[in-house]
């Protein structure tokens, strides 16, 4: 008898972040390992609806897109709503979307630093509060915060950046502690430079200097941290909590 090679079938996901990049990969794996989505957007289009109706007709899982700003509170709450009204069971949380403002310090505003954690931490950390509250009837649920090595290692002219994800660093830490006797598991990754359309315009002499550091000699793939992400999300993780995990291909 052939066993299911998918990791998470019968598992149900809330992921932010989703229209593209790191959170897109995410989404079409979790679909092809055959969890049910909540895919979160900021903005509803038509390009969207039809590309998750195909991704969910490809691989045969229930896909909910969600659309919400993550600055405006009451969206957050009506989100929540809505995946409390459908009465599944929230195994996993994966929380993907975030800004930068990059600027050296003396040139960036206190509203600007204030935007960039409302979106990268308060934000997130708000809807995990909801969604953990909802993990906590089962006992049991894996939470995934992306984080960012800018967090661990600082870079120049990313204060606001780097600082917000390392408050998801220091909440993931925190909340492993607290939400272990529930069953809840909390995880963070620290990828390293990606191409995505966040790191699309970095000149190439930033470039450059990042791959001279990176001993696999190359950018890393959002394919490469959804990879990781799939892993803590799965049965396969059960007994990692806590932790905070480089995707960065061995920046040295």
């Amino acid at each position: 008898m052939m066993l299911n090679s998918k990791l998470l079938v019968g598992k149900t996901a809330v992921i932010t972040g989703c229209l593209q990049g790191i959170g897109k990969k995410t989404m079409e794996l979790f679909a092809h390992n055959g969890a049910d989505l909540f895919a979160c957007f900021q903005n509803e289009d038509n390009d969207i609806s039809s590309y998750i109706k195909k991704l969910s007709n490809e691989t045969g899982v229930n896909i909910c897109p969600l659309y919400f700003d993550l600055t405006n509170i009451s969206q957050i709450k009506d989100a929540v709503q809505s995946i409390q009204k459908s009465k599944k069971k929230i195994d996993i949380l994966v929380n993907i979307a975030g800004i930068t403002n990059d600027a050296l310090f003396h040139m960036i505003t206190i509203d600007q630093m204030k935007k960039v954690f409302e979106v990268n931490f308060f934000s997130q950390m708000l809807l995990t509060q909801y969604i953990t509250k909802l993990m906590l009837r089962n006992k049991q649920g894996s939470v995934i915060n992306i984080s960012s090595i800018s967090a661990i290692d600082g870079n120049p002219g990313q204060l606001s950046y780097s600082a917000s994800k390392a408050a998801l660093i220091a909440a993931t830490k925190t909340l492993s502690s607290e939400l272990a006797p529930s069953g809840i598991r909390v995880n963070a990754l620290a990828p390293g430079v990606i191409q995505t359309n966040m790191t699309e315009n970095l000149p190439a002499d930033v470039v450059d200097k990042f791959m001279s550091k990176i001993h696999l000699r190359r950018l890393g793939l959002p394919e490469d941290v959804a990879g990781t992400i799939l892993f803590l999300a799965s049965d396969k993780s059960s007994y990692i909590t806590g932790q905070i995990i480089r995707v960065d291909g061995g920046i040295g």
